[in-house]
């Protein structure tokens, strides 16, 4: 009954992950580190090999199965797949709906976690000092990018997916947003919405092989340099919070192939100023308790988890 349960919150972990991968500005890494599966998912994937396809062409399925911690990957992707073919519209259509309120849920979400990821660094110095600032200017960098109009041949495509997912992998830094960078953002989500089996198997293709390779590097990052790779990771959570700032000014547009005007270029303003530079409501109450529910499920979450450890 205990296995069952472990699988059961392994799976709405899936899920969590899924739904953060959706969203421009926030990371299902992120969603895998608070969790506590980070490690144990890069451990798997990095287990993906030639010894696991030597196993499983000489028909030993069983040691293939555990080679590759096959329960734990099953139902962990069942969770992301649920997630992301259930959700892609409805959270596309929240922020749409309720951008302040949603932003500042993931914005107290993230500043949880970078500060409960910055709580595992055991032994501070000053390396570990660079290489958080170092994750953060990278972070802020890569999220403060202007998006851009690209071509949708099948390489692009498969391209996007090898990108996009190691991105995903990577705690702050989101997959989505990447996507969002290339052009690809909406076009993706179209062929999911829409079933376009093509371009779907295209960009599943890319991310198999992108996170095949990059999960085995940020593993061994983990293995031989951990507080400095927490230390990374920490800062580009930290850095990636511009991208989530939940009152934004929009001072540039641009025009998709679907003719709809969306924000090109976005500038973080004061909730006092919101109203007076957009003519909108700041919602500033409602701000403030979204943040507060990302706080609290993300310690609920952490806490849950450290019990069933």
């Amino acid at each position: 009954m205990q296995r069952f349960f472990q699988y059961l919150l392994l799976y709405f972990k899936g899920m969590a992950m899924g739904s953060a991968d959706v969203v421009p500005g926030v990371s299902g890494g992120t969603i895998a580190f608070i969790t506590g599966i980070y490690e144990t998912l890069l451990n798997t994937l990095g287990n993906i090999n030639l010894e696991a396809f030597s196993l499983l062409k000489s028909g030993q399925f069983k040691a293939f199965w555990m080679h590759v911690n096959g329960s734990f990957l099953l139902v962990l992707l069942a969770g992301i797949a649920t997630s992301i073919i259930s959700f892609a519209k409805i959270i596309t259509d929240l922020l749409s709906e309720y951008p302040i309120q949603v932003w500042s849920f993931f914005f107290g979400l993230i500043v949880i976690s970078a500060l409960i990821i910055l709580r595992e660094i055991k032994n501070w110095n000053f390396g570990v000092i660079i290489a958080l600032f170092t994750g953060a200017i990278m972070a802020y960098f890569i999220t403060s990018s202007t998006p851009a109009e690209t071509t949708s041949a099948p390489w692009f495509i498969f391209l996007s997916g090898a990108v996009a997912i190691c991105a995903m992998i990577l705690p702050g830094i989101s997959g989505a947003f990447i996507l969002l960078l290339f052009g690809k953002y909406e076009y993706i989500l179209g062929a999911i919405k829409n079933f376009q089996i093509l371009d779907i198997l295209l960009f599943g293709l890319g991310c198999l092989v992108g996170i095949l390779t990059f999960a085995r590097l940020v593993s061994w990052l983990f293995k031989k340099f951990h507080n400095l790779t927490m230390g990374v990771l920490s800062g580009f959570m930290l850095g990636s919070l511009y991208k989530v700032w939940p009152w934004k000014e929009t001072t540039a547009t641009y025009i998709d192939r679907n003719n709809e005007i969306n924000p090109l270029i976005q500038v973080a303003v004061l909730p006092n100023d919101y109203m007076a530079k957009t003519g909108s409501e700041p919602f500033f109450l409602e701000a403030l308790a979204s943040a507060a529910l990302g706080f609290l499920l993300v310690l609920g979450i952490d806490r849950l988890g450290r019990l069933l450890k």
